[in-house]
Parts: structure tokens; C-alpha cells; sequence
């Protein structure tokens, strides 16, 4: 697939936003794979979560948190006949086979993006980008140019920040590069009043040809319908319609409890990470820090081409250690989730009777280990289900007096 490229450089003279250029949408051939069958129960039904023990490791975490994080992000869940192209659900019917799979870094990955678009407020059906863009695959590279998770053309990466230069290409980290989608998705997102279908089609076709049309049809950000901005290419609306099926067929396979099964693993919790400037070579530095230098170098295939002596520091992708830190560094300067305060243990209460959070645990593994489920924990506690448990919170295990 291929987006013409859009004058955002117009779009900088008249609102003052300087850097902001189209992605240029293009998918490498042999991206997808044989579909699957997907049950079209309904989304809030099916089986019941499946039991997992909590991992010890501060690196790993369970391939269901990532999933959970997942749908908690989503900005439009609905999944039904009136909302979902039943053409992109059987074109993207293999997704959920690809997150199952156990010898791929599929899984981590879209965990590592969640958790960047978590991190910085956005709706995570922007997580899904990467899959219509490259199949995940950080070394995806299209005859026509874009390469990366995101697919970058060389102008758009160069006008985000990402370092383009003799003997390294930015667009093939997963950190360099996501951290200019999701800095692009934020600023296109604000832009476009926090609809997150017209941001995507900024994303794909240019944010200056969503405005022309959006004058054209006398709408603004707050009443624009995506559907019926006029003198769009197909590609643009389709490329909405393919993020809105996806996200359903992933919503609807977990009515498959081999499904879910295949998800309660241990996945890598991967961080960015900086190079000492001593390192020869990635794998060098991969044995010193206890990693699998392959990992590292599917992960990382923007160092291809060997570290060059006396070159700038660089970030790679890898395992997070046992250090307190951000998974996600690069987006400090967007504002903070709203987080839940979680109420003090009542008093006298037991240890018995209230769990404190620790680095990595979700409601989802908590309430396993309790015997519970994760809605009647954050009830339990006056949360949202969307609620973001922070390490250092402590969590009431037992109801109240007279209460459920």
C-alpha cells in the first residue's frame, strides 16, 4: 500500500508547526500471513480469564498483561456489524496466530509500542499501525522507499529527528522510530481534537489534506466524521477501516481459550536502552548484560552494519534490567495518564487482607493470585477498569462490611 506524499510543509506556514510532514503508508510485500478463523462472539463475553502465576523476573512479564494493556487503551471497542469492514477482518484474520506464536518477537514488541502510547496518553489502536505498516518487523524495508515498524520515507524521518546518516538508518530502530510516531501521533491526535480516526488518516495521507477537506466540508475537529470527509483517496479511509477491524479481531479471539493460552507466557518487558561508549560491538555488550545477542540483533537491525568507533551514543532495544526505570524515556515531555490514588488499608487490617503492588503486576495477575476476578478487585478498591495500578499502591483484598 502507498500514500501520496502531503504538503505539511503548508501546513507549518499557517499553524506554526514545524516538522510536521506526512508518513508515507507503505506495506512490504510478504507482510501477512494465512488466515485464521476468528470466533464473532461477543467481545465482553466468552471464557473467563485463565489462570497465571506471577513472574519473579522484573524483565518478563506475562503475554497477557500486554494484551489486557491493549484493550484497556483502546478508544472505540465497539465491534459490531455497523462498525467493522468485514473485508479487513478476513484480510487480518492471521494477527492473532502472529501474537501466539512463541519464537516471535511479535509479541514483545507490540508491547514495548502499548506501553509507548500508554506512556503518552494515546489510544492504542495506534499500536496497530505497525502491523498494516510492516508486519512488525523492524527491518521491513519497501521497494519504494519507507522502511521500519512505522515506514518512514527519508524526509519524514529526517523532519522527526530520526538520525539518518553513513553507515545508520534511524528508521530501522524500534526506539528511534517510535519514538517519532508517537511524538507525530500525539501532535496529530491534539491537533485533530482527540479523534483518533482522523489522526490516522493525517498519519497516512498527510495532516494538510485532512484540514483542506475538513474546510471544504465545513467541519472542524470536534464535529469532523471521518467517513465523510470529502476528496480522500480510498487508501485514506481504508487505512482507518483496517485499524478498527484489527483491533475487533483481536478483541473477539480471546472467546478462544487456546487462544488465550498461547498468551500466558513469559514475554520480554523490552526498554530503551543506551550503548556505553566503550562497546565494540552489540553482542558484545548483549553477553556482558546477559542477553541473547540473536535477540538483540533481530531487535536492532539498524546496528547491522557494526558500531563505529568513536560514533554517538545510540539506543537499542532490549530486555529491561532489575534498575527502576521508564521502559518508555524518550516521552517525558508528555503529559502524565491520570493515574488512580488508591485508598489507605483500612485500619488493623491484616497483611493477609490487602497486596501491595509491585513493579510489573497488573489487576489481571493480582486477582489471579487471590482467586478473584480483576473487576471485583478494582471495585473492591473504587477503580475504574481502566485504572493503572503503580507500584507502592496497596490494594484491599477483602470487601468491607456489607459489601460484595
Amino acid at each position: 500500500m502507498r500514500a501520496r506524499a502531503g504538503r505539511a510543509w503548508l501546513l507549518s506556514c499557517v499553524l506554526g508547526l514545524a516538522g510536521l510532514s506526512q508518513v508515507q503508508a507503505a506495506a512490504p510485500s510478504g507482510t501477512t500471513g494465512p488466515d485464521v478463523t476468528i470466533s464473532t462472539g461477543a467481545a465482553t463475553g466468552g471464557t473467563p480469564p485463565l489462570p497465571v502465576e506471577p513472574l519473579p523476573a522484573s524483565n518478563q512479564r506475562n503475554g497477557r498483561e500486554i494484551y489486557e494493556e491493549f484493550r484497556h487503551g483502546l478508544a472505540d471497542p465497539r465491534c459490531d456489524a455497523s462498525t467493522t469492514s468485514v473485508r479487513w477482518k478476513k484480510h487480518f484474520g492471521h494477527a492473532p496466530g502472529q501474537l501466539a506464536r512463541a519464537n516471535d518477537d511479535l509479541l514483545p514488541l507490540f508491547g514495548y509500542v502499548v506501553d509507548a502510547l500508554r506512556a503518552a496518553d494515546l489510544p492504542t489502536e495506534f499500536a496497530l499501525i505497525p502491523f498494516v505498516e510492516s508486519g512488525y518487523k523492524p527491518g521491513a524495508r519497501s521497494a519504494s522507499g519507507p522502511a521500519g515498524l512505522w515506514q518512514f520515507i527519508g524526509v519524514t524521518a529526517r523532519n522527526h529527528g530520526v538520525s539518518m546518516r553513513a553507515g545508520y538508518d534511524g528508521r530501522l530502530s524500534p526506539v528511534d522510530s517510535t519514538q517519532a510516531a508517537v511524538r507525530y501521533l500525539k501532535t496529530l491526535h491534539g491537533m485533530f481534537g482527540g479523534d483518533w480516526r482522523l489522526a490516522v488518516m493525517g498519519y497516512n495521507a498527510g495532516e494538510y489534506r485532512i484540514l483542506q477537506s475538513m474546510r471544504r466540508a465545513g467541519m472542524n475537529a470536534q464535529n469532523a466524521k471521518a467517513a465523510q470527509l470529502p476528496g480522500l483517496s480510498a487508501i485514506t479511509y481504508a487505512y482507518v477501516e483496517k485499524l478498527h477491524a484489527l483491533a475487533c479481531i483481536l478483541q473477539l479471539a480471546d472467546d478462544r481459550e487456546e487462544w488465550l493460552r498461547t498468551l500466558d507466557r513469559p514475554v520480554p518487558r523490552l526498554a530503551s536502552q543506551t550503548l556505553p561508549g566503550d562497546v565494540a560491538s552489540l553482542e558484545s555488550w548483549a553477553t556482558r548484560q546477559g542477553h541473547d545477542p540473536s535477540l538483540l540483533r533481530r531487535l536492532n537491525p539498524a546496528l547491522a552494519g557494526g558500531i563505529s568507533p568513536g560514533s554517538k551514543p545510540m539506543r537499542v532495544l532490549a530486555p529491561s534490567d532489575a534498575r527502576p526505570s521508564r521502559a518508555i524515556d524518550y516521552i517525558a515531555q508528555a503529559p502524565a495518564r491520570t493515574e488512580a490514588t488508591m485508598p489507605a488499608p483500612a485500619q488493623g487490617s491484616s497483611p493477609g487482607g490487602s497486596h501491595t503492588v509491585r513493579r510489573g503486576e497488573s489487576a489481571w495477575t493480582i486477582a489471579r493470585r487471590y482467586g478473584m476476578q480483576p473487576q471485583q478487585l478494582l471495585a473492591r478498591n473504587g477503580l475504574a477498569s481502566s485504572a493503572v495500578l503503580k507500584p507502592g499502591m496497596v490494594l484491599k483484598l477483602e470487601a468491607d462490611a456489607g459489601g460484595r
